[in-house]
């Protein structure tokens, strides 16, 4: 089916006065001066903060709730040589706060084991696995990356075995906190910490420098794994504003050169290795590649790869993500196909929240399906995969849909949930599978207008094609990183005229060339293949487009990298 047509919606015209003004004081072109405008930072103080976001802009650790409790446990612990079972979560989110944890505890002189559960037989969130695990290996204390915060009942279990809890974490709770030593969550109510945006990795950062301080320890080590902090805060879609904007620029600048064998082993496989490490880069090749051993294999492994010490350890389980990958992309396809053949039958006037379920599916790959139909369909959507009576779903919004709150008016149909408004999972019965099908679409037109359905490209700018430069491109750069919360800025050019019919290039992209004053100029766009047809030389289009570099054996030239056209 075709992707549902866009909404073009442009920001607030900016006043060229205050936009010169800002431009001249930090000696920026106007374009870039309209651009921060438009961004909201109206003066010159917060737009260079902005600019140049630096490690003294992050708040204090101990404004996150329990923190310091939590930092005063480990330090016994850690003291006392009691066993720290590190347990997170089976994502790059997970995976990365296990390490980060593990790493700095064990640099305390700290007995630290880390424990991720099995997906497919263990199940999400800190369980039965976890406080077996914990039992096994002698521990006084477990503490969670990215789970826990609705582990009631494990939360109960290790209380009893005399276990002491400490939960770090960024998930809504669902209502009362679990029994716990201590839960270090920015997303809990009385939680008064400033940044409720944090991955679960950057509240592990937090506690990890601040139990470093605590025991006089070298806060470089904690400051060097802020390459984990990026990957993990860009994998998990945080918005890329705030503690999260500094995190990830200056982890970037960690990732191509990282002290960490395993992530160079990712690089290297990854085919990265000598390039710049953009965000973009890591949401789409090096995530999806340490993702992929949760998904299809045991999560554990991309603790062991982020935890090696040899090259040659770290670029064999490098490999294994390599062709993990490669398997999951051949899955995604798969089912993409399959799910997209039942939305077409399905009649979409009055469906505007998707459920498709299937016991062919797998579970590790079903949320990157879901996504994809998303975007085809502009409705929020669940996947569900189906073995042994039970259905283990995961689910995708749109903006105006929040997933989290329609699962709560859904629960008394559900095994569990839980997850974001954004994203979410869930556990349910074979056999309530289609009544959870009804309940949530019902939900979904209770709360959404046909309106919401349409997919909106916000534009930043009016930019024709002679301001679309070299050095226009090179400073954008300075708004970097660009994700959530922080998109790349998205310009329109009037009545551009086409230099060449566009060619269909990898599996849904197109390719041509368009007139502008300073020559012609090359576009790409993906996502359009079904649209070549109209995209013919001599034409003459409205473009949404984002100013690109194109990197190809060696050379690099700007590109306009089509978002839509009309």
């Amino acid at each position: 089916m075709k992707r549902t047509p866009s909404r073009w919606t442009s920001a607030p015209r900016t006043d060229d006065g205050a936009a010169r003004a800002l431009a001249d004081a930090l000696a920026l072109p106007l374009p870039l001066g309209r651009l921060l405008l438009v961004r909201g930072f109206d003066d010159s103080a917060r737009a260079k903060q902005f600019l140049r976001p630096q490690l003294d802009q992050l708040h204090s650790p101990t404004l996150l709730k329990d923190l310091p409790r939590a930092v005063e446990r480990l330090s016994d612990a850690i003291r006392s040589h009691e066993t720290i079972l590190v347990h997170g979560d089976y994502d790059v989110d997970g995976m990365c706060s296990t390490t980060l944890m593990t790493r700095a505890i064990r640099a305390l002189g700290g007995t630290a084991v880390p424990f991720i559960p099995d997906r497919r037989t263990d199940g999400y969130d800190l369980g039965p696995a976890g406080v077996a695990a914990a039992k096994a290996a002698g521990a006084r204390v477990v503490l969670t990356c990215d789970c826990g915060t609705t582990a009631h009942a494990a939360a109960d279990d290790l209380r009893a075995a005399g276990i002491d809890l400490i939960i770090t974490d960024h998930h809504l709770p669902g209502g009362p906190l679990p029994h716990a030593f201590a839960v270090i969550n920015p997303r809990r109510h009385d939680d008064e910490s400033p940044d409720k945006d944090l991955a679960a990795v950057g509240v592990a950062f937090k506690l990890a420098l601040e139990l470093t301080r605590a025991l006089g320890g070298n806060e470089n080590v904690v400051l060097n794994m802020l390459d984990l902090v990026a990957l993990a805060t860009v994998a998990d879609v945080a918005p890329l504003r705030g503690e999260n904007r500094v995190f990830v620029r200056r982890g970037l600048a960690l990732l191509a050169d990282s002290k960490c064998a395993g992530i160079r082993a990712l690089v290297r496989s990854a085919g990265l290795e000598g390039k710049e490490i953009t965000a973009g880069r890591v949401g789409f090749i090096l995530a999806p590649r340490l993702n992929a051993l949760g998904r299809l294999d045991r999560a554990i492994r991309g603790v062991e790869l982020l935890l090696a010490d040899r090259d040659d350890e770290a670029l064999g389980l490098a490999r294994v993500c390599e062709e993990l990958n490669r398997e999951r992309q051949e899955m995604d396809r798969r089912i993409l196909d399959e799910a997209m053949r039942r939305v077409e039958r399905l009649d979409l006037d009055a469906t505007f929240g998707i459920v498709l379920a299937d016991p062919s599916w797998h579970s590790g790959v079903i949320g990157i399906v879901a996504s994809r139909v998303v975007e085809q369909t502009s409705r929020p959507t669940f996947l569900i995969a189906l073995q042994d009576g039970v259905g283990k779903g995961s689910g995708r919004s749109i903006p105006a849909f929040d997933l989290h709150a329609a699962l709560a008016a859904c629960g008394d149909l559900l095994v569990k949930h839980g997850g974001h408004r954004a994203a979410a999972g869930l556990t349910v019965e074979a056999a309530r599978v289609d009544e959870f099908a009804a309940r949530f679409n019902q939900v979904a037109l209770d709360r959404l207008k046909p309106d919401d359905l349409v997919r909106e490209l916000r534009v930043d700018l009016e930019l024709p094609l002679a301001e679309a430069t070299e050095d226009l491109e090179k400073l954008l750069r300075h708004l970097e990183p660009f994700g959530v919360g922080n998109p790349g800025p998205l310009f329109v050019a009037r009545d551009v005229r086409l230099a060449s019919n566009a060619t269909k290039i990898g599996a849904n992209g197109v390719k041509f060339a368009v007139e502008a004053p300073q020559g012609t100029m090359e576009a790409v766009g993906w996502g359009l293949s079904d649209r070549s047809g109209e995209l013919r030389a001599g034409a003459k289009v409205d473009m949404a487009y984002k100013l690109e570099r194109n990197e190809f054996r060696g050379r690099s030239t700007l590109q306009l990298g089509l978002v839509d056209f009309r």
